[in-house]
């Protein structure tokens, strides 16, 4: 498998690597938009509660698809299930363009490992557009949890097993980082299972939660305002945000420790070339301008648009590397 490093080098290298392929259903659909698209309002699902990472790139990247489209960009929350069930309505919509939706397509590439049964499958129900950005987990932990690293986290839970409280959304990248960590270290902590997003942050950052794992466009305010310790980044290298913050990676034996959220917009199966592949080419535009990249850099999050077909992949060889992560963990979800 090949090395993951898109944080910082060419995305298009580790694209042109990869050799799983995932059918991107949206290239072999048939018809083009009649008529001319769009020329209504489009729903954009999140699949997750207000307030996340996902929440605030749709609205961010909605209010430029609106004054480009002229038409308005509906952001409509449907959390639940860790996504899935705003991703089984997406499967469920016509494949006109008229709903789409943007969500931590991480969670989506773990979901076929850790649940045992889905309502929809994401290589025949799902046609990629493009992936939005990639923010690295935060580690952090309630003020009063005494430590200043990963590797004082580490002793405190092996001293300690099953005393830390560790609250996630069940079955999500945050969820699969911390099964990677105790993978790597064998500490033991309770997953303490919330709705994902802003409750898992609101639990630890009240006290009633000891460690957390959390994309870094959400956790960074809690960070500024004292509510939260930073004690590490899970990006490859330290992130020009947070220069002083080491990566886990630096810990060591966690050398190579590599997590993070990373957005996409997806759409049904059979959504139009012509659809998926004009909007794909409009986020990209939207990304590259100056205001989104400074508004992005400034909470730690870095631009990753994609083609659909580079999606496709890129999605393939995710799922591929979290399956085995889920399967010797043994975690499943009826």
């Amino acid at each position: 498998m090949i090395r993951y490093i898109i944080c910082y080098l060419s995305f298009a290298a580790t694209i042109v690597a990869s050799t799983a392929v995932l059918p991107v259903h949206a290239q072999t659909a048939s018809t083009s938009a009649t008529p001319p698209w769009p020329a209504k309002s489009i729903r954009m699902i999140i699949p997750v509660p207000p307030g996340g990472t996902s929440d605030i790139l749709a609205r961010m990247i909605g209010q430029k698809l609106t004054e480009v489209w002229g038409q308005q960009i509906i952001v409509d929350s449907r959390p639940g299930a860790n996504g899935n069930i705003g991703v089984d309505i997406l499967a469920r919509s016509p494949p006109d363009g008229y709903t789409l939706c943007l969500m931590d397509v991480g969670n989506l590439s773990i979901s076929p490992s850790m649940y045992s049964k889905l309502p929809f499958d994401i290589l025949r129900d799902l046609a990629p557009i493009t992936l939005v950005s990639y923010s690295p987990h935060l580690v952090t932990v309630h003020p009063s949890v005494p430590v200043k690293n990963v590797q004082e986290v580490i002793a405190l839970a092996k001293k300690n097993p099953g005393k830390l409280n560790f609250p996630v959304g069940l079955g999500s990248s945050v969820h699969l980082a911390g099964l990677l960590l105790q993978q790597r270290t064998g500490a033991q902590w309770v997953y303490v299972p919330t709705k994902g997003g802003q409750s898992s942050i609101l639990t630890v950052a009240t006290g009633e939660g000891d460690l957390l794992f959390m994309g870094m466009l959400q956790t960074l305010p809690h960070v500024k305002a004292g509510r939260l310790k930073v004690i590490a980044v899970s990006s490859e290298k330290r992130d020009p945000a947070l220069p002083n913050v080491p990566t886990v990676a630096e810990t060591p034996g966690l050398d190579g420790f590599f997590t993070g959220s990373w957005q996409g917009i997806i759409g049904p199966a059979k959504l139009s070339a012509e659809i998926a592949n004009k909007t794909s080419a409009e986020v990209r535009r939207i990304l590259a301008l100056p205001d989104i990249k400074e508004k992005l850099s400034t909470q730690g999050t870095l631009p990753l648009p994609s083609t659909p077909q580079e999606m496709g992949k890129w999605l393939a060889t995710e799922k591929d590397r979290w399956a085995k992560v889920v399967k010797d963990s043994g975690f499943k979800i009826e």
